[in-house]
């Protein structure tokens, strides 16, 4: 089972879309298998980390600007390099585990589409495979 979801980002920055990927599991009524979040976009992508504390995503997004600074020597010519690097290094995917019709995740753990060249409209998929 397939299912899309759209989203308006900022500027940049990490969204919560956990809340989207339960109500795929809830729609799948699969038991337990796998559950696969996809990120379609060559300037953004997907991650699980802490939803506890805000200060992670606001340090993790330091850590990039800080890691991957705009520099001269780029020659894309959209400018964007840097969204394109932060990308491949976070990933356009995560998998999480479906068991008895609940994603297994840890108690701080979300999963996050990440925004690296907004604001955009952008999409996401959920594939669910039972197994």
């Amino acid at each position: 089972m397939l299912y899309k979801y759209n989203l308006r980002t900022g500027t940049e920055g990490f969204y919560d879309v956990t809340a989207q990927v339960n109500e795929s599991v809830r729609k799948s009524e699969v038991d337990n298998g796998i559950c696969v979040i996809f990120c379609p976009h060559t300037t953004a992508g997907m991650t699980i980390n802490e939803n506890a504390d805000p200060d992670v995503v606001s340090d993790m997004l330091f850590a990039f600007k800080k890691t991957i600074p705009n520099r001269p020597e780029f020659r894309h010519f959209e400018g964007n390099t840097t969204a394109h690097v932060k990308s491949s290094l976070m990933g356009s995917s995560v998998t999480v585990i479906i068991e008895n019709e609940k994603l297994v995740l840890g108690t701080w753990q979300s999963v996050y589409f990440c925004e690296f060249d907004g604001p955009r409209n952008r999409t996401f998929y959920v594939k669910i495979i039972e197994g």
